[in-house]
């Protein structure tokens, strides 16, 4: 079957600082999107990628995106939010296939878990790869909290990973503060959701000290 993964790269980054967002950033010497974009093309031999950019950092992904086959990476332009950024990315998306949707910030995901992610999806309509909470957790509700069951709680990531048609549909409906990722919003169409297990590893990079992490484990693969 046919693949597709969306690198969603198209956010501003604030919470890293700095004028460079966060996926232009180095990481032994390389860019964390260059590291991102790697592990799909270690993955398999025929995804195609669609990278979603910044419109005012289109050309500093495109260099990055020349160290790879020109045929593996299309680009298209980020939106207002992540949904919006991701539906851009849906439009170059023109056969039946899987698709994998991915935070370009995430680049530590391994070749490995993208194919389970595949596997997975192929057997049940959809793949969402999560990790257990390993940490107590309380919700706030006003100035009043409780505590929940940390058992019962997994921490999403990506690749999430669907069927080209469920996705794209999904797509389709008005936007929603409440999609805050992919599962969300082809939950919303009436799609049961299937967990997997992820990688602990598999970090976002959201602040300075993720860069520290991410650069430790990258030392020692």
């Amino acid at each position: 079957m046919y693949k597709y993964a969306v690198i969603v790269a198209g956010g501003a980054g604030t919470r890293m600082g700095g004028e460079v967002p966060k996926q232009f950033q180095l990481l032994k010497d390389k860019p964390v999107l260059w590291f991102t974009l790697s592990a799909f093309i270690d993955a398999y031999d025929d995804v195609q990628i669609i990278l979603v950019l910044p419109e005012n950092h289109v050309e500093r992904g495109r260099l990055i995106a020349r160290e790879f086959p020109a045929h593996r990476i299309r680009i298209a332009t980020g939106g207002e939010t992540r949904f919006h950024s991701v539906r851009n990315g849906l439009q170059l998306v023109d056969t039946h296939s899987l698709v994998f949707v991915h935070d370009g910030v995430r680049c530590l995901v391994t070749p490995h878990l993208i194919r389970r992610c595949g596997e997975a999806a192929l057997e049940k309509g959809n793949a969402i790869p999560s990790v257990a909470a390993i940490e107590s957790i309380r919700i706030q509700t006003g100035e009043d909290n409780a505590p929940i069951d940390r058992d019962r709680v997994r921490v999403i990531q990506t690749p999430q990973t669907f069927f080209s048609n469920v996705i794209k549909q999904a797509f389709e409906q008005p936007y929603e503060e409440s999609f805050t990722d992919e599962a969300r919003v082809v939950e919303k169409m009436g799609h049961r959701i299937h967990l997997i297990e992820g990688e602990r590893i598999n970090i976002k990079i959201t602040t300075p000290i993720d860069l520290v992490v991410a650069e430790k484990i990258l030392e020692k693969r």
